[in-house]
C-alpha cells in the first residue's frame, strides 16, 4: 500500500514524481546484497530501509555503502520496531546512532530502559504502548515541513502499535519531529527524528516503528504474520478519513528526502 500510494504521486500536470521500486535484501553466498553493497554507485535518490531482523539483517559492507549514499547527498527514511527488531541499523553512519534497542545503543536515559507495554511479555523494552494495531495515536507535531498538511495545519494521526521501538537525535543536525504518548504508562517518546542536510550529507529520517506505514496497520483486513498475538482495532475502519495523515506524512517524507529538495 505504501508503494501504491508513493507511486500514485504526480505534480500538477499529471506526471509522477517517483519511479518506486520494492525489493527484499537477497544476499550473495557471502552474505551481502550486491544492490545495497553498491548502493551509492547507483541513480538512486531515496533509500527507505525496514529492520526486521534481530541484528544480523545488514552487512558491514551495506551498511559502509548506505553511509556513503547519504554522505553523497541521498536521503534515507529507517525504521524498525520493538525490543532489538532492526538493530543492524544501528552501522549505518549517523543515522544509525539514533535507533536505540534493548542489548545495542540503548536510550543514553535509563529511565526508559523499561518495560512500557505490559501485555505481551515476549518483547521486551524499548516497546511503548500507542494503541492496537488498526487503531490511531495522536501526534504532538513539531512545526516542520515533514508533519504539516497541504493547508497548513499540523499532522496529528499515526498508525498505532502496542509495542512501538526507541529513537532519539544523538547528532546536531537531528531534531525530533513527531511524538506520540503510551496508552499505558501515559509516558510521551519519540516517534520521528530528523536528519537536515549537512557539508553534501543527504536528509534522513529515524521512525519508532515500520507499523507506521505497512498494509496490516492501515488496514487489517490485509492480514498479518501468524506470530502477531494481539486483537486488531477498528479506529481506521470507523474513521478512514484519518489515514490521510500518514498518507501526507509519508508523501512529504518522499518530498524532504529527495536530493532534488534544495
Amino acid at each position: 500500500m505504501l508503494a501504491e500510494h508513493l507511486a500514485s504521486l504526480a505534480d500538477e500536470n499529471g506526471n509522477r514524481l517517483y519511479e518506486v521500486a520494492t525489493r527484499d535484501r537477497e544476499p550473495d553466498a557471502n552474505g551481502v546484497d550486491p544492490v545495497l553493497a553498491a548502493i551509492d554507485t547507483s541513480d538512486v535518490d531515496e533509500v527507505w530501509l525496514f529492520g526486521v531482523d534481530a541484528g544480523n539483517g545488514l552487512s558491514e559492507d551495506e551498511c559502509a555503502a548506505l553511509t556513503r549514499f547519504r554522505k553523497r547527498g541521498g536521503g534515507i527514511l529507517s525504521t524498525r520496531d520493538h525490543h532489538d527488531l532492526g538493530s543492524s541499523l544501528c552501522s549505518i553512519g549517523g543515522i544509525g546512532s539514533a535507533h536505540y534497542f534493548h542489548s545495542k545503543n540503548q536510550d543514553p536515559d535509563p529511565t526508559r530502559c523499561c518495560r512500557d507495554d505490559d501485555k505481551t511479555l515476549n518483547i521486551d523494552w524499548p516497546n511503548y504502548h500507542s494503541g492496537a494495531n488498526g487503531d490511531y495515536q495522536m501526534v504532538a507535531a513539531a512545526d516542520h515541513e515533514l508533519l504539516r498538511r497541504p493547508d497548513g495545519s499540523p499532522i496529528e494521526y499515526f498508525p498505532a502499535h502496542p509495542h512501538e521501538g526507541g529513537v532519539g537525535p544523538q547528532d546536531d543536525d537531528a531534531s525530533v519531529v513527531a511524538t506520540g504518548r503510551s496508552k499505558v504508562t501515559g509516558k510521551p517518546f519519540n516517534l520521528v527524528v530528523a536528519y537536515d542536510p549537512k557539508d553534501g550529507t543527504g536528509r534522513a529520517i529515524a521512525e519508532s516503528s515500520f507499523h507506521h506505514i505497512v498494509d496490516y496497520n492501515w488496514d487489517p483486513a490485509a492480514g498479518c504474520p501468524s506470530f502477531v498475538e494481539e486483537a486488531p482495532g477498528d479506529g481506521y475502519a470507523r474513521e478512514p478519513e484519518k489515514l490521510d495523515d500518514i498518507r501526507q506524512f509519508v508523501a512529504n517524507a518522499a518530498r524532504w528526502l529527495s536530493s532534488r529538495n534544495g
